[in-house]
């Protein structure tokens, strides 16, 4: 396909909304005698009247060159070298143009040869994601038809889709995330290389799988996400025990806590629910589940203890087939479940007074439960109970301390 160029007129892209920081590396590299572009996500989005995540910016300056310009830059990668510009706490990510052999049926282990602008379309992943956005003419450049394919919403991969899924597998990932964030349709040969390949998933790296799952679970589209994961078989490769709860009568019960979580983060921009919270929405069902037909139905009470222990062996079946969890993420998680027990444990002689346990991850257990309550707003009362005792901790103490005084107070003798 020969080259577009649209003019703003055509695609009213208003570069107000570009950052402003990464209209100043193109500038930046411009006057250095480079070619620079926005390129991808960021002018797919623009397109979309959506806000872009990210501003990434490829050039035909090489990653050392691009460390000379900009004294802020720090060089990464190596399967895929990039130039990071820090600006505070935010990064640009700056990349050099590739080339590459995109006929290659095999797997793609480096990517570091440089090429033409051209070039470095044509080895995207998808049409949508190969625009380049010249803020000097404020056009959009357009090798592979792309800009027309936003317009009629389809999901198409530039070449063979078969050859593509094959050279990065995590591709077929990324076409159910636009197809869940956009409501684009898949093109046909596209969508029957995505059944056939699905098997090439366990090919990609375990590391790079969990990342882009758990971007989607921040995304506020998990829950369609989730869904088109499980009709197209996805899930029983990655994770087979919440592929095969997904299959069942009750998979409804994790949609529901994903599409609460959307709908968390859709109200505000500010929403801050760490990964692990993210986590439990997928794995908390299938805990209650689990417990509730092997223990509550058989009138067998567990203790924390014991829920720690069911915990741990279910956390073991749903991750360690393929995706290795860090220790961090691993412990916080198991917590935050356990503490669902702790904050309405099963016994119900149990002494009601709250005592606010020594976790670190308490407060994150506090928000999941927060999310269980907008789903069955019967637990609404004990999220209050509790909220009231961690928000006034030192009247709790004073509570507990008159207790103990008055139970160790010695009884009084009497004079003769």
């Amino acid at each position: 396909m020969s080259q577009r160029i649209y003019s703003f007129e055509e695609h009213q892209l208003c570069m107000k909304k570009v950052d402003s920081d990464a209209l100043y590396v193109m500038k930046k590299l411009r006057t250095a005698g480079y070619i620079a572009y926005l390129v991808g996500g960021s002018v797919r989005d623009l397109l979309l009247h959506k806000n872009p995540k990210d501003f990434d910016i490829c050039t035909s300056a090489q990653p050392e060159e691009i460390k000379k310009i900009f004294r802020n830059c720090i060089l990464v990668g190596r399967r895929f070298r990039l130039a990071h510009i820090r600006f505070g706490k935010k990064i640009l990510e700056v990349s050099t143009f590739r080339s590459g052999d995109n006929d290659l049926d095999e797997l793609i282990v480096r990517d570091n040869k440089w090429g033409t602008a051209k070039e470095d379309a044509l080895r995207r992943d998808f049409t949508i994601n190969a625009l380049f956005y010249d803020s000097d003419s404020q056009s959009i450049i357009d090798y592979i038809g792309g800009f027309e394919d936003i317009k009629k919403q389809v999901l198409r991969t530039i070449g063979q889709p078969f050859i593509r899924f094959r050279q990065d597998p995590v591709r077929m990932l990324r076409m159910l995330k636009f197809q869940a964030r956009f409501g684009f349709t898949i093109d046909d040969s596209s969508h029957i290389a995505l059944l056939e390949c699905r098997q090439e998933i366990m090919k990609s790296s375990p590391a790079r799988i969990l990342e882009e799952l758990l971007r989607m679970l921040e995304s506020k589209a998990s829950e369609p996400f989730f869904r088109l994961l499980a009709e197209h078989g996805f899930m029983h490769l990655l994770m087979p025990s919440i592929g095969n709860f997904l299959d069942s009568k009750d998979a409804e019960e994790v949609f529901s806590f994903l599409k609460e979580i959307d709908n968390y983060f859709m109200e505000s921009d500010y929403i801050n629910l760490s990964r692990a919270v993210l986590l439990t929405a997928l794995v908390f069902p299938i805990l209650e589940k689990k417990i509730y037909t092997h223990y509550v139905n058989r009138d067998i009470i567990l203790h924390l203890g014991q829920i720690n222990e069911e915990v741990h062996e279910l956390l073991d079946e749903i991750f360690r087939p393929f995706i290795n969890l860090s220790r961090r993420l691993r412990t916080s998680l198991q917590s935050i479940l356990v503490s669902q027990y702790r904050i309405t444990p099963f016994d119900s002689k149990k002494s009601k007074r709250i005592r606010i346990p020594q976790d670190p991850d308490f407060m994150q257990a506090m928000q999941f439960f927060e999310i269980r309550c907008t789903l069955e707003p019967a637990l609404k009362v004990v999220w209050e109970q509790w909220n009231h005792a961690l928000t006034n901790p030192i009247s709790n103490k004073r509570r507990r301390r008159k207790k103990k005084v008055k139970t160790d107070e010695a009884p009084s003798s009497s004079t003769t």
